[in-house]
């Protein structure tokens, strides 16, 4: 059963959380299709927020690193969304499981798991460039998030407890992850 907050209206249905090169943003495309649902996708909010100041991706990464106010009011965005009545079915992004996990939204929450080796294959693919260099800033991405999330939230990305449903996607297609979570989505 899902949590009914104000009004008795349901909240978020679905979180998808994993690092970059998962397929989160495929198997949101996947779910928002398959149930006519409406989808945030947190990278396009950084990636908008980027462009809107200016900046490409690496560069507001930095900014975020140095200014953590500015993932704050991301972040916050996210929290509002989840929490929305009239907000969007599926809310994908690092931390909108341990969001609402947090706020105590009974929905599905999912990680995708894959390998640094497979993230960076990803990434490699969809970008282009340099395997290596893609594994190297994909790594060193990893390691910022997680001290950034540390000293913001105390949230420690290692921990999958907030998370009811975990898929390890190195060896699986983006149809076999999207098959694995309609298995236990609650209709």
């Amino acid at each position: 059963m899902f949590v009914e907050l104000n009004g008795g209206e349901i909240l978020v249905e679905i979180t998808v959380s994993g690092p970059p090169g998962s397929g989160t943003s495929t198997l949101v495309e996947k779910l928002a299709h398959e149930y006519s649902w409406a989808s945030i996708n947190g990278g396009d909010v950084f990636r908008n927020e980027a462009n809107n100041r200016g900046l490409t991706v690496g560069q507001f990464s930095d900014l975020c690193k140095n200014d953590l106010e500015v993932d704050k009011s991301l972040d916050n965005m996210l929290k509002n969304e989840i929490g929305n009545p009239l907000g969007a079915e599926i809310i994908e992004s690092r931390l909108s499981g341990w969001w609402a996990y947090l706020m105590d939204v009974d929905c599905l929450r999912v990680w995708v798991n894959v390998s640094p080796e497979e993230c960076a294959r990803r990434i490699q693919n969809r970008e282009g460039g340099l395997y290596e260099d893609k594994l190297i800033l994909s790594q060193q991405r990893q390691i910022d998030d997680k001290k950034r999330y540390q000293i913001l939230y105390d949230i420690d990305l290692d921990d999958m407890s907030p998370y009811s449903l975990i898929i390890d996607a190195d060896n699986i297609g983006a149809d076999e992850v999207l098959s694995i979570v309609q298995s236990k989505i609650r209709k």
